[in-house]
């Protein structure tokens, strides 16, 4: 008979522990204030996605790609560098990420092993609906993060459909562009198509999918001066911006230091921008 009392508060203390665990499940204000367990809307239950968004989180991620053929670093470049840099920079702007639009309009390098290229009418109105879609579950910020250039007037053509019918902030990222500077900085000159920026790009994060080993000077030739000459399919997979420059470095310390200051300044741009439209009330609310 003495062991009852102890027995008693042993129940009493599992129930309110049951009762605690259970107000908090049933709270989305609570869980809504706890961190993700995951910042990737592929890992992500239904459940937790609607506690998060948009009462906690506004801004998603989305990267956009291709499969074509890069040099000697994996024909996923294009989705591979934006999905990584979706990871580093999402928790710094508070955003989930969406899963990859892998495949892009590359029409002048489909006759390469491996590539794959969707027409225009089929990827515009297709992205467009993926854009929809995000901006109908609750985000009010959707971050492009496009890797391919041959994207980029149908990823801009969409974002202001759907930023205007949704009355959503779309804003399209074209890295390689924005980082033009860096690439300068870092390499001390200008780069290219599979040439030194995305080769260290992906050297920092997927160095044993990086292939030296495979690697020919003769296999880069300059982008065409507007308008002198057009060749379909491309005669190089290594397309330099500027004659004589652009090579691939196959420098690991340059492969991070690069790595590092892009994200950065995507980072640093998509945070500029949510704020500007904040300070502007453009579809705030």
């Amino acid at each position: 008979m003495r062991k009852t009392p102890a027995i008693l508060k042993l129940v009493v203390l599992a129930a309110l522990l049951a009762a605690a665990a259970f107000a908090q499940t049933a709270d989305p204000a609570k869980n809504a204030a706890k961190p993700p367990t995951t910042r990737e809307m592929n890992l992500m239950c239904w459940q937790e996605f609607g506690e998060l968004v948009p009462a906690r989180i506004r801004t998603v991620l989305v990267p956009f790609g291709s499969l074509e053929p890069h040099g000697v670093i994996p024909s996923g470049t294009d989705n591979l560098a934006p999905e990584a840099m979706a990871r580093d920079i999402a928790a710094k702007v508070d955003a989930l990420i969406a899963p990859t639009l892998n495949y892009g309009m590359t029409e002048a390098m489909k006759a390469f092993p491996g590539a794959v290229s969707i027409p225009a009418e089929v990827y515009s109105p297709f992205a467009e609906t993926v854009l929809d879609n995000l901006a109908a579950n609750g985000f009010k910020n959707i971050i492009i993060l496009n890797g391919h250039g041959g994207n980029t007037a149908a990823l801009n053509a969409a974002a202001t459909r759907v930023a205007n019918a949704r009355r959503v902030r779309v804003l399209v990222v074209n890295w390689w562009t924005l980082a033009d500077d860096i690439t300068k900085a870092v390499f001390k000159q200008n780069g290219g198509h599979a040439g030194n920026n995305e080769t260290a790009y992906i050297q920092a994060f997927l160095p044993d999918s990086v292939h030296p080993e495979r690697y020919k000077p003769e296999m880069a030739s300059p982008n065409a001066p507007a308008g002198a000459y057009y060749a379909a399919p491309v005669a190089s997979t290594i397309l330099l911006y500027e004659k004589g420059q652009g090579y691939p470095t196959f420098d690991a310390a340059q492969a991070r230091e690069y790595f590092r200051k892009v994200n950065d300044r995507v980072a640093e741009l998509v945070l500029d921008t949510i704020k500007k439209w904040d300070l502007a009330g453009v579809y705030k609310n």
